[in-house]
């Protein structure tokens, strides 16, 4: 989170939480990421997680026994995925140990003498560590040990059904309409030729048809305005609006009133709120604790200006998956894909 932290310092204004909130985004980047991946190809490096690739079974043995009990023992209170991880630090996986928090890399494999963990627990760093308790001496030989051993860590045993769709997923690739290639479809025969408008209206009226049923009177331009208004913003049309409307004889006159809703802020208002309730967006973590995140608003409003600018669903995707690692061609935009990070953390 150091490195992030700094960067936010510009733009931010070096919010300590905000840093925070985004570290924990940050760092559970690579593992959402990594489990993308590993589920649309079915395969990744193990080295790409972090892991020790040693296989030392001897080190792994004390790793197990001695290492892991003793920083779940003393550590994982404050700094693991179950809790907020103060400083933005995490020990429960080899990553968040070697990425560190705010004040750098926890652990340098093979060199505990420049390990701020080892530093902390030595009571040799202002920021000692665990707080309430000193390490026994025993204690801290023996992460020393594992630290300039290397650090050795378990490697992650990722099943071999990882990665490999169910057969029922494979049936519905080759069955289900979303999956076919696009082809281009015939215009249905209509009888009713007069009521149609376009090529779309023939579908609609094609169906109603074979149910031999006739579509609906055209809704009065009161009507129209209000239920246009209401789908797109969610608010109802002002008296100088419906004046307008009513008063616009001409041809293109509901494209016209489309058009203003959409480029409203209110149309962004209205429909980014939907995605907001799929990422579970929250201003606070709602667990006994219920910590506020101040600054949530800011993943708020990167939502609704996504859907005001008509970004592409698979740029929106990435950004808030991996918009710490995506490039950027200018602070702005930089700052925007950090922000969206926040699904990673705020949900």
């Amino acid at each position: 989170m150091g490195s992030l932290e700094k960067r936010n310092q510009g733009w931010l204004g070096g919010d300590r939480q905000w840093a925070e909130i985004h570290g924990a985004g940050q760092r559970f980047c690579s593992q959402c990421v990594t489990l993308l991946a590993l589920t649309i190809l079915g395969a990744m490096p193990l080295a790409a997680l972090g892991e020790s690739t040693r296989d030392d079974s001897t080190q792994l043995e004390f790793f197990e026994k001695s290492v892991r009990p003793l920083l779940a023992r003393n550590c994982h209170t404050c700094h693991s995925a179950d809790t907020n991880s103060k400083g933005g630090l995490r020990v429960d996986d080899r990553n968040g140990l070697i990425a560190g928090g705010g004040r750098g890399p926890a652990i340098v494999p093979g060199q505990p003498d420049e390990s701020l963990l080892i530093k902390a627990i030595r009571r040799d760093d202002k920021l000692k560590m665990p707080p309430e308790k000193p390490l026994s001496e025993d204690e801290v030989a023996v992460l020393t040990k594992w630290v300039a051993d290397g650090a050795v860590w378990t490697k992650l045993r990722v099943p071999a059904s990882i990665g490999k769709p169910p057969a029922k997923y494979e049936r519905l690739r080759k069955e289900h309409w979303a999956w076919q290639p696009l082809v281009a479809t015939a215009v249905p025969q209509i009888k009713d030729i007069a009521w149609p408008r376009d090529g779309i209206d023939r579908f609609i009226l094609s169906k109603l048809e074979d149910q031999r049923l006739r579509p609906v009177g055209d809704a009065d331009k009161l009507a129209l305005i209000r239920r246009v208004t209401f789908d797109l913003t969610g608010l109802p049309p002002t008296l100088a609006e419906i004046d307008e409307f009513v008063a616009d004889t001409s041809t293109d006159a509901f494209a016209k009133l489309v058009d203003r809703l959409l480029a409203s802020s209110a149309f962004g208002e209205r429909w980014g709120r939907h995605w907001l309730d799929v990422a579970r967006y929250g201003e606070s973590t709602g667990s006994a604790r219920n910590l506020p995140y101040p600054h949530a608003w800011r993943y708020r409003d990167y939502v609704i200006d996504a859907f005001n600018s008509d970004k592409p669903y698979d740029r929106f995707l990435r950004e808030q998956i991996a918009g710490d690692l995506l490039p950027a061609n200018s602070p702005t935009v930089r700052a925007e894909q950090l922000i969206a990070t926040g699904f990673l953390a705020l949900g």
